[in-house]
């Protein structure tokens, strides 16, 4: 089907709020002569089109967010139920959204470009095999809708006076620019996902105070009686502090929506904006205004759920709990980093650690398959350079502010590598490795070009363990892992990686160069970072020993001495968290794979900050961005960045799935299948399940006195092993396996 329709645009320049485009088709046929009715839309901004006022899907914030400047989705929607009489009347409402709305923090506008453009094609099927096509051009007509402001950080102000105001149609002007862009989505769509009801509603200070009791993404639906013209607006905010919101975190972003009541029974549902929060604060209700319906509709990428896990500790499950929705909060149409300030950008470091929990709790493939080749386009603008964030809207100054991106970033950068990794790992769809093998190598040879004469990386900007809890609230860069060890090891794991998947695709040739400069990187990283008598590794933290250990990049003595050394820094440090982005998703399973599963466990369950659970005693209900957003007085982390919402340090929950519980891929896509569990001292029992592509997989373990019994699943077509401690270990084949052991 080719498009036909083209961009149009309001005929004036200076077109603010959400558009309104209508046209207009008389059927040439009955209806019931109709076989098809194929509904494309899709715009520059944020769209949502009706069809003889009833919405076209459930999809809302499309397009979604993409590298604008190479790529634009559009939708493709059935729309034949929707036909019943001979008139057909399409209209799309257009905001500014990820194109022409507010980005980042420096206070950019208007990024990809400054007028509102939508591209709209119906195309009406007969039987005799006829058809008749409405498209988006100069006949159309526009108007301002009743949304007169809409910004995903600032909120949206709706006026339901204009419902039922006189409306002027004006004239509209085709764009020559953006067909070429559009390419059909792919991608799950963004809906509404759960609508939640308040657990406790309060006044203070005049306002109404509303707890829906969980901190969550998307935006309040109301149903409001009041005086014509009054003004109600909703604030947001994740956490309360002295019994108001704690609105600093959201920094610059207004997250304030305003609606202006009509004098009947209004409805407000505001789907041009996107909030995060927990707690609302209704400001302008006087003893006329009759709030019937409060409610909070929670938005995201509608993914379909993969994996499970579950334990006799009600803290730890509500640690995983807070993971899987810290999970759907940021995974609005790209992979984000927080969903409530002026930031929400699709940060290549966050995802990169967190891609395996990612890709376990939920069917990630097409999500981030599809972010993939925005990750591409903008690495291919960038001379291999792979981008902070993607889309990349900081290579723009107007919203990089003092930002500049100077050359590749370790982790960050690493994400080209690291994703497809966990997708391969999870699906066995080797279409990954093939779309972005170019890419990784790419990558891989910028980094190559910063490597100095001592064969490390190292002396270029880095974040490295960023985020570290012992470094200031103000300098969240200045961890205790030296960057250069971290960026070192980076590059080592990426290129073994990336090795690992060239094989897995038939390109031996590359697999040969990359595991070279692999081995090249590791002698280098011993020479420049290891010393004996005693093993120490340079910057003696747990970072250092937790990375070298996950990446394999020690032999069998050194390995010992890094566990025993890693071991000996937990312990001294009371079993608290010391490690930031780069060391915290790998310091436990470093613990437990150089036989110090014990202390892996006391770490995950201690209680004082910093520690996972802690934010779980402070009443956290997603993943917080720092150890400490919340302060134990209940003030809020005096640092300019902190979130509430931040999936990153969630990465934990890949050690709760392989090893707490006990399963992971042995082979890419659960072909086979290692069942470990560690019988923790802290549980009773737990259970695993995840969906693989042959059935389901899973493990629950239970105590017994000094026996455990394990209750395994494997899959058809798929084998396992079981491995316990000091038991050797137990080929299993498809089935259902209950197997008594005593741990020792």
């Amino acid at each position: 089907m080719e498009w036909t329709a083209k961009f149009i645009t309001p005929a004036t320049a200076d077109a603010q709020g959400v558009q309104a485009f209508r046209g207009r088709l008389r059927l040439d046929r009955h209806p019931d002569e109709i076989t098809s009715a194929v509904l494309r839309y899709s715009a520059k901004g944020i769209i949502d089109v009706r069809l003889n006022g009833l919405a076209v899907s459930d999809e809302v914030l499309a397009p979604g967010w993409s590298s604008y400047e190479w790529r634009l989705r559009y939708s493709e929607v059935d729309v034949t139920s929707l036909i019943a009489g001979a008139d057909v009347e399409l209209v799309a409402r257009v905001a500014d959204g990820w194109y022409r709305g507010r980005l980042a923090w420096a206070g950019g506008r208007a990024v990809y470009g400054d007028r509102l453009e939508a591209i709209v094609q119906l195309t009406v099927a007969y039987g005799d095999g006829s058809y008749q096509v409405l498209g988006t051009d100069s006949t159309w007509r526009c108007a301002p809708s009743d949304v007169v402001r809409a910004d995903l950080y600032d909120g949206e102000t709706i006026d339901a006076r204009l419902r039922t105001a006189d409306t002027v149609w004006a004239e509209v002007v085709e764009s020559s620019s953006g067909i070429e862009l559009l390419e059909r989505s792919r991608v799950p769509a963004v809906k509404r996902t759960e609508v939640r009801a308040p657990v406790r509603t309060w006044n203070h200070g005049g306002s109404v105070m509303v707890d829906f009791g969980q901190n969550l993404v998307g935006w309040t639906r109301l149903t409001i009686e009041g005086a014509r013209g009054q003004r109600i607006s909703v604030r947001h905010a994740e956490v309360l502090e002295g019994g108001t919101l704690a609105t600093r975190p959201l920094r610059s972003a207004i997250a304030t929506d305003e609606f202006v009541l009509s004098g009947d029974r209004d409805e407000f549902e505001p789907t041009f904006t996107l909030h995060g929060f927990r707690y609302i604060a209704i400001d302008g209700c006087t003893p006329d205004v009759t709030i019937s319906t409060i409610a909070a509709v929670v938005v995201g990428s509608d993914l379909t759920r993969s994996g499970w896990f579950d334990s006799s500790s009600d803290e730890l499950n509500r640690l995983h709990e807070n993971v899987v929705w810290s999970t759907r909060g940021n995974f609005v149409s790209v992979p984000t980093d927080c969903p409530q300030r002026d930031e929400r950008l699709g940060w290549t470091g966050d995802i990169a650690v967190f891609a395996p929990t990612a890709a376990y709790l939920f069917d990630t493939s097409e999500f981030l398959s599809d972010w993939l080749r925005d990750v591409r386009c903008e690495q291919a603008d960038q001379d291999g350079v792979v981008p902070w964030v993607v889309p990349d809207v900081l290579k723009y100054p107007a919203v990089r502010g003092a930002l500049e991106l100077t050359g590749p970033t370790a982790i960050w950068s690493d994400a080209i590598i690291w994703v497809p990794w966990a997708l391969w790992m999870a699906h066995g769809d080797r279409t990954v490795i093939d779309e972005n093998l170019g890419a990784m190598v790419d990558h891989l040879r910028a980094v190559q070009a910063q490597i100095g004469d001592r064969g490390v990386w190292e002396g270029t900007v880095q974040f490295g363990d960023w985020l570290d809890p012992d470094a200031p609230d103000d300098r969240p860069g200045q961890a205790k892992a030296d960057p250069d060890v971290v960026s070192t090891a980076v590059l080592y794991r990426s290129s073994m990686l990336a090795s690992h998947m060239a094989h897995a695709v038939g390109e031996d040739a590359v697999a040969r160069d990359l595991a070279d400069l692999g081995r090249s990187v590791l002698a280098a990283f011993h020479e420049a970072y290891l010393s004996r008598m005693p093993f120490r590794i340079q910057s003696d933290c747990a970072t250092v020993y937790a990375l070298a250990i996950a990446f394999d990049m020690l032999d069998d003595d050194d390995r010992a001495a890094a566990g025993a050394r890693l071991d000996e820094l937990v312990i001294d440090n009371g079993y608290r968290i010391s490690t930031g982005f780069a060391g915290t998703p790998f310091i436990l399973d470093a613990l437990t794979s150089t036989g110090h599963a014990d202390t892996a466990a006391r770490l995950l369950f201690q209680r004082e900050r910093p520690s996972w659970l802690y934010p779980v005693s402070m009443g956290a209900t997603t993943v917080w961005e720092r150890w400490d957003s919340l302060l134990p007085d209940g003030s809020v982390n005096p640092g300019q960045m902190t979130s509430f919402n931040h999936y990153a340090l969630g990465a934990v929950a890949t050690w709760m799935h392989e090893s707490l519980a006990g399963i992971s891929a042995a082979e890419p896509g659960y072909r086979r299948i290692r069942f470990a569990p560690v019988f923790a001292e802290q549980l009773d029992w737990a259970a695993a399940r995840v969906v693989t592509a042959s059935g389901d997989a899973s493990i629950r373990w239970e105590r017994a006195g000094a026996s455990v019994t394990v209750d395994l699943e494997v899959p058809r077509d798929s084998s396992a092993v079981l491995c316990v401690p000091g038991r050797g270990d137990r080929e299993l084949g498809p089935g259902h396996h209950r197997i008594v052991v005593e741990p020792r």
